[in-house]
């Protein structure tokens, strides 16, 4: 077994017992010390494989606690990648190439064009035609595939485009009305349909009945392009330097076999801890369970999801998701709200109170670590209520509670969930890419109580980051726990609920997300810990706050092994 030294650049452990170093010792998949360069020379021996970090930050890996790899892995496997399309002509050559490859009649489907997955720094409109294309356009493409180009939640309304043999493949015709539902379909003067569809066209997250009815006709995801799509996505987060996924949200059976397909076949390059949804509620066609139904689902899904024993691949804890973004106008607000249409709603619960309860019992009575989705202030109290009525009959406050999300949340709040044992993960990416959003909605007073980080640290709850929706960049992540900035218009909502430390951010991807998950043998860089180190170009505690999101990972290890590499350091 040959030992690693790393050397030639500050050691951030991230450790409080010893915060910094000059060297760190790999061996056998773990950590096997940290401390000054000459005893780490000594230690790991003369035969050890040395690395020069070349004056950059040796530190551990990041930890994700709302990535969603293998859902925006899927949702990007197969598809034609148009995110940095430039033009229609780009488009074409690109649909061209995949329909060469693609036996006749198989739909071509198409990511969205720009940046995943609000759209806000680049979109359809930055082409240089300032709009997709429509049928024409795409039928030169080709003329023997039906083709489509997605749109990807949360954004709403958003915009999709066909082309004529799309149009043809769903039934549309100049017949159909101008609008159905809130779908609306672009027309020529003359009555044409142009394949162009606007309004809650996005592929999940959406109830409207007749975009729902379309999305049936569409093909699923095929094990093949999920399991590339999901590598694909794998590589992406380790280039940035994340090295654990908590996958806690929307996770089905199916998603829990294919990460165990990728362990079995030896392709998983990240560690993933992952929960299962007691009920899906975000892919149409959402039909909601009876009570009865789902309270015989608690016991067959918990059996799933009892396994910390491997070092790569963990299932631990259950979810539930009562409520949905605002968006997509089902933020369940006090006060009416506009909906992504203009008209006024208090938003949507998806899982009813009788369900939420009986989750919470179940967790309660079984040592199952539950794992709740909630943003809005309604849901935050709804759920608050049956935890504290259940922790009467269940004294689960030692047992493990995750929050997650908690978009909007008083201080009350915030106090009553810490008096019942709860952990949170969150994001700052929510603030950046549905700030504006939530002022035009529900108006400016939300942003008092929007992603209000140091409030939560102030009550005394430990609280993880995650990237969700965007950006998916930790560096830029760490950056926003910070400043809150708003994308597009760059507006700062960093008031003193809000604004965290560099230190506190920066524990948010390291220490307190392992400690919120649950997983002591990531996060830090001490002896005994998993071998997980990223090297990067500058000290993301000292470094310009508007040089943070440009860090670069220069190379990333999983348990000593190298997962990505830049080729920029010496051995």
């Amino acid at each position: 077994m040959t030992n690693t030294l790393i050397t030639g650049g500050r050691v951030l452990t991230m450790d409080p017992d010893r915060p910094e170093a000059e060297a760190v010792v790999l061996s056998g998949g773990r950590v096997l010390a940290v401390g000054d360069r000459r005893p780490m020379e000594d230690l790991a021996g003369a035969g050890a494989e040395r690395v020069d970090a070349g004056g950059g930050v040796v530190m551990p890996g990041l930890v994700d606690t709302h990535p969603h790899v293998m859902h925006f892995g899927m949702l990007a496997g197969g598809l034609v990648d148009l995110t940095d399309a430039v033009d229609h002509a780009d488009i074409v050559a690109r649909i061209r190439a995949k329909a060469a490859t693609t036996p006749a009649g198989e739909w071509i489907i198409c990511t969205p064009v720009g940046e995943p997955h609000y759209f806000i720094r680049r979109n359809e409109k930055d082409l240089a035609e300032r709009h997709l294309p429509t049928r024409w356009t795409l039928d030169a493409a080709t003329s023997e595939h039906p083709v489509m180009i997605q749109a990807w939640a949360p954004r709403m309304p958003n915009v999709v485009a066909f082309n004529s043999a799309g149009l043809k493949a769903l039934g549309l015709t100049a017949f159909i009305p101008d609008q159905v539902s809130d779908v609306q379909l672009e027309k020529t003067d003359d009555g044409e349909l142009t394949g162009i569809l606007r309004g809650p066209v996005t592929n999940y997250y959406t109830y409207d009945p007749f975009w729902g009815q379309l999305l049936t006709k569409l093909p699923p995801p095929n094990l093949e392009n999920a399991a590339a799509g999901t590598l694909a996505e794998m590589a992406r987060f380790t280039a940035q330097g994340v090295t654990t996924a908590y996958e806690g949200h929307a996770m089905e059976p199916e998603h829990l076999g294919l990460y165990k397909h990728l362990r079995e076949s030896g392709a998983l390059t990240m560690r993933v801890l992952a929960t299962l949804d007691v009920e899906s509620v975000i892919f149409y066609p959402f039909d909601p369970l009876s009570d009865q139904e789902f309270a015989a689902r608690l016991p067959q899904l918990a059996a799933q999801v009892s396994d910390v024993s491997d070092e790569l691949l963990r299932f631990n804890g259950l979810t539930i998701s009562p409520g949905g973004p605002c968006f997509s106008g089902y933020y369940a607000t006090y006060e009416p709200a506009l909906d992504p249409f203009g008209r006024r709603t208090r938003g949507t619960r998806f899982i009813s109170v009788e369900k939420e309860e009986a989750f919470v019992r179940f967790c309660a009575s079984e040592g199952i670590r539950g794992n709740v989705c909630l943003g809005a202030f309604r849901e935050h109290d709804d759920f608050l209520e049956i935890a504290e009525r259940v922790v009467r009959d269940h004294d689960f406050r030692d047992q493990a509670w995750i929050l997650q999300h908690a978009i909007t949340i008083t201080p009350a709040q915030a106090r009553r969930y810490k008096e019942l044992g709860f952990k949170v993960t969150t994001s700052a990416g929510f603030a950046w890419g549905k700030g504006a959003m939530y002022g035009e909605r529900i108006g400016e007073h939300a942003w008092r109580d929007l992603e209000p980080l140091q409030r939560l640290l102030d009550h005394g709850l430990e609280l993880a980051g995650g990237s969700d929706w965007g950006p998916k960049n930790p560096w830029e992540q760490i950056e926003l726990a910070q400043t809150h900035r708003f994308a597009g218009s760059n507006h700062r909502n960093d008031g003193p609920d809000q604004s965290v430390s560099r230190l506190d951010a920066l524990r948010m991807w390291t220490s307190g997300a392992a400690s919120v998950i649950g997983w002591d043998e990531v996060g830090s860089l001490a002896p005994g810990k998993h071998a997980d180190v990223v090297v990067v170009d500058r000290d993301p505690l000292t470094c310009d706050i508007d040089d943070l999101r440009d860090t670069r990972v220069l190379r990333t290890y999983l348990g000593g092994e190298i997962v990505h590499d830049s080729k920029e350091l010496t051995a």
